[in-house]
């Protein structure tokens, strides 16, 4: 799928759903005009690769895009904001740019790109420390994985602060007895994932 067809049956899914759309927001792999061109119809803010816009320099104004895939008419016109922040370590400025349709100050839709946006981002980095290594390129199994790390990233959400390690594990043997038999080709696999969550949880 392409990207712009990625996020048309995401849409479609949520208003199926019986939700109302009040704002889009995407990260920078998803800025390309047909996307751009897509969700113009709802408020959205979109992540943009800096490299793309070229502009490295506070800045808040219109903006068009300049793909080559695209005619002159089919081309997108937003709102840009770049804004720039101090590395520390490197002791220079990184720019950052989002694209958006909202009437609102720069301050404010940068404020509402992270409030939505951030909790995705932390969230999806939690579920990954959850993950063992696996060398296999079957797909099928490589879900399962994630599946798996999903449902006891879940648990470990629900659970943390009122039960202990070993609780924690008898609970997933409660769960999943089948899991636990030594016999079965997932128990080392169920092992992993009790290890990475006893190192997740040491944070």
């Amino acid at each position: 799928m392409t990207k712009d067809e990625i996020v048309k049956v995401l849409v479609e899914q949520v208003m199926a759903m019986g939700f109302k759309i009040r704002l889009i927001t995407l990260d920078a792999g998803f800025y390309t005009v047909d996307v751009l061109n897509f969700i113009s119809q709802f408020k959205y803010i979109v992540a943009v690769p800096v490299g793309d816009v070229k502009v490295f320099e506070e800045f808040d104004g219109d903006y068009k895009t300049n793909s080559k895939r695209h005619r002159r008419d089919e081309q997108v016109k937003f709102r840009l904001l770049v804004y720039s922040k101090e590395k520390v370590r490197r002791k220079s400025l990184v720019y950052f740019a989002r694209a958006t349709n909202l009437d609102l100050s720069k301050r404010e839709v940068l404020d509402l790109y992270n409030k939505v946006r951030g909790p995705i981002e932390t969230s999806y980095r939690n579920i990954k420390a959850f993950l063992p290594f696996t060398g296999s390129t079957k797909f099928v199994f490589r879900t399962l994985i994630f599946v798996l790390a999903l449902v006891l990233y879940s648990l470990y959400t629900i659970f943390k602060g009122e039960v202990g390690r070993e609780e924690f594990r008898l609970l997933l043997i409660l769960l999943f007895p089948d899991l636990f038999n030594p016999e079965n080709f997932t128990f080392n696999l169920v092992e992993t994932f009790i290890y990475t969550i006893d190192l997740f949880s040491r944070r």
